[in-house]
């Protein structure tokens, strides 16, 4: 939901920090998730120690207070930077606050020493090539490749599979920033034309164009107000799928709450005002749909949810005439997600009575199709299953790790395939027919390998590997388990360098919401940051889907202060370890995991050393009143509801600073663009911050400009912001960079 949504095709990039999605992509997983002069001073640099005594002082921006006060069910609410919600690009009053902060906070950043040295090492970690998992159409295998510091990967085909690969479409052209970029696509079965999503700034907003693949040109078609889409080609290439959401009223997009979200069909070489509606839900406005087609190309399968664990289940038959949608399950009771098919027996991947998932077995020509265990629930939580090559190749997680099985379509057990290590493995994608598919392996200490597999033989080669500027060898991967707050055992990963064997400055982050986890994957971001003598750690806190449905309720809604005191525990387990020490604890999320930086910071100030929460929700008062935000509610409660709202502001981050304690170095990063998790959300938070009697240390916010949530954000703007924030979190910690 909150995480970035990318093409359904398992795309393996593993270098864009904190925002990596889990290997399971439906737009239902990823919705989802200032006119008074301001005064400002010049930052003073004291050369001296950096004791609370000693500590320079910032002059923050002077920002207006409001006297906005309400009062939900009997309690007293203020409000007092309501208006830092309005859109920094049409109201002057946010642009110039927007334009003051930024300035303090580039005063400052500018006398870190380790900010150069940063940028420059992640220029060069970055500098490698790396490839996404190629999909195979007609004979054509499309690709993304990046050579190494392009703002933008590059999308390239090949008429073999080990033949040479010519471009397709580079956005790097598309903008001078580069902030334009190549987002969902899809080619044609017959591999002869390609359906391309551009998305410009970092917003959600897509225009999907058309390209003829022998020729690269660009035809006519456009699409316009995609959103949240996944896009798919019919089987004869007349035209494709997709998804939309009604033209916004003018200046209002950034801003549009996303409601009566939409299927259509799209012909080739007609214009949008014709395409055929598919599938709404006029009754139910905050739906979200998804949708796939069989490889035989008969059914579009569609998956549809307000933003919560479940999803209904609707079937199209394209050969009947009126493309009449029948519901299979019409329930948000379960989550289920299409494998494949077999004529008129579908597959599917499912938890109903099964926390930890399986798969299972519908045959639709029955007027009332019965479900069937085929491979039932196992003893790991199922990611994602696929059927290639006449099998089910379904990966699992075993305590974060991925461990993938074999089945015959009977569910009877075929053995494993083999991985080169501890780590993370996704794809498996392909015809069912087809023997070959492809699979990508990474972890924190590997970076990319992408493998080509053959199901028949159970064998796999090497396809493209890369090759970083680092001594991987010198890097120790270690897991380690710890007990929360209610004796909750929680797992957490360690990197480090091998010499590192004492505490040190450590970097530790954490997700932990929307059923989604963060497996092992490798980062030049957090390698920078390890190279440099420092700790990175992850902690897999309840709310993510480490463990099944179990595990996300128990980290959602009444019980998200969980995830929280999971998270707090792991700060403690590094100190009491000798991992890290007393005074050398940085803290890092994005997004949901931004909300869970301000919350942790607001209960536990004394624990860590340096704060840094990005696109995080900060006000959870008022979080359902913005874009994608409505769709939030069934993870977080609804602010509108008694018992979620006074749930709710009991650990809002916006709500609960407090003023008389001593507070971390924080550094919030937000986007100007943002039109996920709006900025509004990060202002409100650091003007609070700054009004608060919070102690000496800086209270800062870095503000972007033209990038949005993550997605598609170029790569010098992620070097910058990375090494921004690792400068930023070395100088309070006390790493010594150099």
């Amino acid at each position: 939901m909150i995480k970035n949504v990318k093409s359904r095709q398992e795309v393996l990039e593993f270098d864009f920090f904190g925002f990596r999605p889990s290997s399971r992509k439906t737009p239902m997983r990823c919705a989802a998730l200032l006119a008074l002069p301001l005064f400002f001073a010049t930052y003073f640099v004291s050369a001296c120690s950096d004791s609370a005594a000693t500590i320079p002082t910032i002059a923050y921006p002077e920002t207006k207070r409001g006297d906005v006060v309400e009062k939900p069910f009997g309690q007293t609410i203020a409000d007092p930077y309501r208006w830092l919600e309005n859109d920094v690009r049409s109201d002057k009053e946010v642009a110039a606050w927007v334009e003051s902060q930024n300035k303090v906070t580039n005063a400052y950043l500018d006398t870190l020493p380790g900010r150069d040295i940063f940028k420059n090492r992640l220029k060069q970690l970055y500098n490698y090539e790396r490839f996404s998992i190629p999909v195979k159409k007609g004979g054509r295998y499309l690709y993304f490749r990046n050579s190494g510091v392009q703002s933008q990967r590059v999308l390239y085909v090949r008429d073999s599979v080990d033949g040479a690969g010519r471009v397709l479409i580079d956005p790097n052209t598309w903008a001078k920033d580069g902030a334009t970029a190549l987002a969902e696509w899809s080619a044609s079965d017959d591999g002869t034309r390609l359906a391309y999503a551009v998305q410009d700034g970092g917003m959600d907003w897509r225009t999907i164009r058309v390209l003829d693949v022998n020729t690269g040109k660009v035809l006519g078609d456009e699409i316009k107000w995609a959103r949240f889409t996944t896009i798919e080609w019919a089987k004869d290439g007349s035209g494709f799928f997709y998804a939309r959401f009604p033209e916004p009223k003018q200046g209002a997009a950034s801003q549009a709450n996303v409601e009566n979200h939409a299927l259509y069909f799209h012909a080739i070489g007609t214009p949008q005002t014709q395409d055929r509606l598919v599938y709404v839900t006029p009754d139910q406005p905050t739906m979200l749909h998804s949708l796939s087609i069989t490889k035989d190309g008969r059914y579009v399968a569609i998956f549809s949810s307000p933003g919560t664990p479940g999803n209904t289940l609707t079937v199209v038959d394209l050969q009947s005439a009126d493309w009449k949608p029948r519901k299979l399950v019409d329930n948000l009771d379960n989550s289920w997600e299409i494998v494949g098919n077999v004529g008129t027996k579908f597959f599917f991947q499912t938890n109903k009575d099964a926390p930890r998932l399986k798969v299972v077995t519908m045959d639709i020509a029955a007027a009332d199709p019965v479900v069937r265990d085929v491979v039932p629930e196992q003893d790991a939580v199922l990611n994602k299953a696929s059927l290639a090559g006449g099998r089910l190749l379904i990966s699992y997680l075993v305590d974060v790790k991925t461990e993938v099985r074999r089945y015959t379509l009977k569910g009877k057990a075929d053995g494993v395939v083999k991985l080169p290590g501890i780590g993370t493995a996704v794809g498996f994608e392909g015809d069912q027919d087809d023997k070959e598919t492809f699979f990508g392996f990474t972890s924190y200490n590997a970076p990319g390998i992408i493998y080509r597999y053959d199901v028949v033989s159970n064998t796999a080669r090497v396809w493209s590997e890369a090759k970083v500027a680092i001594d991987l060898n010198r890097i120790a991967v270690e897991q380690r388990f710890y007990k929360s707050k209610d004796g909750t055992r929680i797992p957490m990963f360690i990197v480090r360098r091998k010499d590192v064997t004492g505490p040190a400055p450590t970097l530790l982050h954490a997700y932990g919401g929307f059923n989604l986890s963060e497996p092992p994957a490798f980062s030049s971001e957090r390698l920078a940051w390890v190279e440099q003598g420092g700790v990175f750690a992850i902690a897999h806190i309840r709310g993510g889907n480490e463990y099944g449905k179990a595990w996300h309720d128990a980290g959602r809604r009444q019980n998200k202060q969980n995830g929280f005191d999971d998270f707090i525990a792991a700060g403690e387990y590094l100190k009491a370890q000798g991992i890290t020490s007393q005074d050398g604890l940085a803290i890092q999320g994005a997004s949901n995991g931004g909300l869970l930086i301000g919350a942790v910071v607001n209960q536990r100030p004394d624990l860590f050393a340096a704060a840094l929460p990005q696109v995080g929700v900060m006000d959870m008062l008022r979080f359902d009143k913005f874009t994608a935000g409505k769709l939030w509610v069934d993870e977080y409660g609804s602010p509108a509801r008694e018992a979620d709202f006074r749930n709710l502001f009991k650990y809002s981050p916006y709500h609960n600073i407090q003023s008389g304690k001593a507070y971390p170095a924080i550094l919030a990063t937000t986007a100007d663009t943002d039109d996920r998790v709006v900025p509004g959300h990060s202002f409100k938070y650091v003007a609070a911050l700054q009004a608060a009697d919070i102690g000496p240390k800086p209270h800062l916010v870095r503000i972007e400009t033209r990038a949005g949530h993550g997605a598609g954000k170029p790569t010098d703007k992620i070097i910058e912001e990375t090494a921004d924030m690792w400068a930023f979190a070395a100088h309070w910690t006390g790493l010594k960079v150099k």
